[in-house]
């Protein structure tokens, strides 16, 4: 008995899934941060030009593509591509003063495939290489280029 479009036939299953299942943007992540419905916020004591520095790096840290930045509007857009467990993410981080030394940071990740089990990059995961981060800065130390131990 040959198999041979038995690869072939799947593919195209997962493909259609994929399809019907939709995909998430950076529109997506802007659009659910804005009604209040997705999102992790904390308040960190760095000023917000730190916090803007530091959310790029936790970013590139954990393998995002182009950082979209919006300064002015105070976020930034970013994604990362599928991987061995995972289509992939679309990730944005906004950067809120509180007051001088004080920095509210909200992010919102989401799966570029909802059905997906993993993501590349979790919010959790997110503030927690931010707060460590954060404890270089405080420091005096530089961001290193690659995750800290």
């Amino acid at each position: 008995m040959k198999k041979r479009g038995f690869i072939p036939t799947c593919i195209m299953f997962i493909s259609f899934f994929v399809l019907l299942t939709g995909c998430a943007t950076m529109n997506d992540v802007v659009k659910v941060k804005e009604d209040g419905s997705e999102g992790t916020t904390k308040v960190y004591p760095v000023t917000a030009d730190q916090a803007w520095e530091i959310s790029k790096t936790v970013f590139r840290w954990e393998g995002s593509d182009a950082i979209e930045e919006h300064r002015d509007q105070g976020y930034m857009l970013t994604s990362s591509g599928m991987n061995l467990v995972s289509w992939g993410a679309v990730m944005g981080a906004w950067i809120e003063p509180v007051d001088r030394n004080n920095t509210k940071v909200t992010v919102v990740t989401k799966r570029r495939v909802t059905v997906n089990i993993a993501t590349t990059l979790t919010e959790t995961t997110y503030h927690k290489r931010f707060a460590q981060a954060v404890d270089i800065v405080k420091q005096g130390k530089p961001l290193p280029r690659n995750i800290p131990d």
